[in-house]
């Protein structure tokens, strides 16, 4: 049944494609060295990973090739939204956080959206590689991945980009703010 949900029509296909290949097009320093009618094969090649990709922009993530591998034959897609992604904010970090939140929980937790959109969140590596990128979450901020010795004691992660300097600092895992989301990525 799940894998029923990740199939897009054709038109969705085209119009996903359409939009990467115009962002790619757009962000040629994101990627120097990649052309876009090898990602578009490998695209067309991976339609469950198409779907994600579609998931990730329909947020607001507006993924687009970061890297590619040249060991494991993969590009590998960030959210390069200047924002966190709109459509994934107000959410805690994890559903253990968020089963926790006795009042006002919220909808949903990072994690286990990621994981639904067939994505990784970011960790703190990737999330300073992003900011190499550009500017980022110069007014919100993003959870990243949280190390298991932090998290075990109830705190995650999460980053932002103040005073032209990235900054990573901690929270109580179930905490969630309107201004803070979560950054994905994808390998394809």
């Amino acid at each position: 049944m799940q894998n029923e949900k990740r199939k897009l029509t054709l038109e969705q296909q085209n119009a996903i494609l359409t939009t990467l290949r115009t962002r790619f097009e757009g962000n040629m320093n994101r990627h120097k060295g990649c052309k876009w009618e090898n990602v578009q094969t490998k695209l067309e090649h991976n339609l469950e990973k198409l779907w994600s990709l579609y998931e990730m922009e329909r947020t607001g993530g507006e993924p687009d090739v970061i890297d590619y591998n040249q060991k494991t034959d993969e590009y590998i897609f960030f959210d390069c939204s200047t924002e966190s992604p709109k459509g994934r904010r107000s959410v805690c970090y994890d559903g253990e956080a968020q089963k926790a939140r006795k009042k006002h929980a919220p909808s949903n937790n990072a994690i286990d959206l990621a994981k639904n959109m067939g994505i990784d969140i970011l960790t703190e590596e990737q999330y300073r590689r992003l900011q190499l990128l550009g500017s980022f979450d110069t007014k919100t901020s993003s959870w990243i991945k949280t190390p298991e010795n932090i998290r075990k004691f109830g705190g995650a992660l999460f980053g932002d980009r103040r005073y032209d300097t990235v900054f990573i600092y901690h929270n109580g895992a179930e905490s969630y703010y309107a201004s803070r989301g979560f950054r994905g990525q994808l390998k394809v």
